[in-house]
């Protein structure tokens, strides 16, 4: 080979190495960015809606500041579904959405049941084979939910949901008392849920509870183990009651953990400013109201249902201790945890209200708890949030208001909620329970 040749090889690998090295080192870099999202809808239970079409980034925030909401219905995939078109519905929407705190059930409308008057809705929408076969076991039907499971992953997937989140299968209602039609609508939700398992997504199913979720539960009752059962339900049962019950199935299925009751039907509603026509929906999924344990200093309580101020003559120990801890973790105390009020103490305290603009001095009264309680991130929280903080909140309120005497036990149930609404009318904002912008200004600033 000649020189010039050999020089144009080399210079030619030298390049190709190059740009590879790049890539890595791109790469290597962008790879925080590309983390999962973390599996929806969780340990949850609380307030959904769902709506044909995927709202506007807009309308989210409108509804997540102002409406009682933390859970929202989406269609991913399906030929069958109403909005085959989703505008507003991308992998950054279902990302900022998980980060917001929303809670995202993922649905699916493709065949459907033989015999529902309804479908094909388009035409060209394949309904669910009712041939029995052979076998009498309604193989295709199987083959088909199989199919419908494989492509609302691949949704999932492409819009970054992530695995072992719950992957909800619509089916309308239909005629459950026609044999091929429940037969094969019951194969194919088998197929549905065979298949998620083997793709790590916890399988779901929304139907009516006198057709679908019907058939469900007495092939649970009467047909143990025919079927693969989804792992939840989803109830449309339109009566108004906010809760995961209905008479038309039995109490003890899908339970604990495993409902989601569709209770009202299409209404508009108004939250923010902002209007969507929706069904309203309420979840009680996974451990439901569930906040992990946390620890302070090694386990040094925290939490109390009284805040009283704090002097060099105080005597409560425990705490006092709990103020040397708190400011501790934030680099403002660096004395042991005695329980003892000393200078060292008296000069976390002088900075901390130095800090906060508060005037300088050694004492450490409820505005100042109130403050350090609440000091932190400011997430949005309302009824059915949990964790830390929710706790924070719990324990600034317990400060402010003497006689809110919340348990901080993180999680955001009808007690939060009407201590967070009588501090929202003390200081004079929008008293609605939820935990905005506003009311953390307030919490942090030591309002009372």
């Amino acid at each position: 080979m000649s020189r010039p040749v050999l020089r144009t090889a080399l210079t030619a690998v030298v390049s190709v190495v190059t740009g590879l090295a790049a890539m890595l080192a791109t790469l290597t870099v962008s790879a925080p960015a590309q983390a999962a999202n973390v599996a929806t809808p969780g340990h949850f239970t609380g307030y959904g809606f769902d709506q044909c079409l995927a709202p506007t980034q807009r309308a989210m925030n409108a509804w997540l500041h102002h409406s009682p909401f933390l859970a929202v219905g989406i269609y991913i995939s399906g030929d069958s579904r109403g909005c085959r078109h989703q505008p507003n519905l991308s992998r950054n929407w279902v990302a900022t959405q998980l980060r917001s705190g929303w809670r995202l059930l993922p649905i699916t409308l493709g065949p459907q049941a033989s015999c529902s008057p309804h479908f094909p809705r388009y035409g060209n929408d394949e309904t669910i084979n009712p041939r029995p076969g052979r076998a009498n076991d309604y193989a295709a039907a199987r083959v088909q939910g199989r199919a419908e499971a494989g492509k609302a992953v691949r949704a999932a997937r492409a819009l970054g949901i992530s695995a072992r989140s719950t992957l909800w299968y619509d089916i309308e209602g239909f005629d459950h008392t026609r044999l091929r039609c429940r037969e094969s609508a019951l194969a194919f939700l088998s197929g549905w849920t065979f298949r998620l398992h083997r793709l790590n997504y916890v399988s779901g199913v929304y139907s009516s509870v006198g057709s679908g979720i019907k058939i469900l539960d007495d092939a649970r009752v009467k047909r143990p183990g025919k079927f693969h059962l989804p792992d939840r339900i989803w109830l449309a049962r339109w009566d108004g009651k906010a809760n995961t019950s209905s008479s038309y199935i039995r109490d003890d299925g899908w339970r604990p953990g495993g409902r989601v009751k569709q209770y009202q039907g299409g209404h508009n509603e108004t939250w923010g400013g902002v209007t969507i026509n929706i069904d309203r929906n309420f979840l009680d999924v996974g451990k439901g109201f569930w906040a992990r344990p946390e620890s302070h200093c090694q386990g040094t309580p925290v939490s109390f249902s009284q805040y009283p101020p704090i002097t060099s003559t105080t005597v409560n120990a425990e705490l006092v201790t709990a103020l040397q801890c708190l400011l501790q973790e934030r680099d403002l105390y660096g004395g042991r945890l005695h329980g003892r009020y000393t200078e060292r103490l008296a000069a976390g305290i002088r900075a901390w209200r130095e800090q906060r603009g508060f005037a300088v001095n050694g004492n450490w009264g409820r505005r100042q708890w109130t403050s350090l309680l609440s000091a932190g991130r400011g997430p949005i929280l309302k009824y059915g949030s949990a964790g830390g903080d929710v706790r924070r909140v719990q324990r600034a309120l317990n400060a402010a208001s003497p006689t809110a005497e919340l348990r901080a036990n993180g999680l955001f149930k009808g007690s939060t909620k009407s201590a967070v609404r009588a501090y929202q009318r003390k200081v004079g904002v929008g008293a609605n329970g939820i935990v905005g912008p506003t009311t953390w200004r307030a919490l942090r600033t030591g309002r009372r």
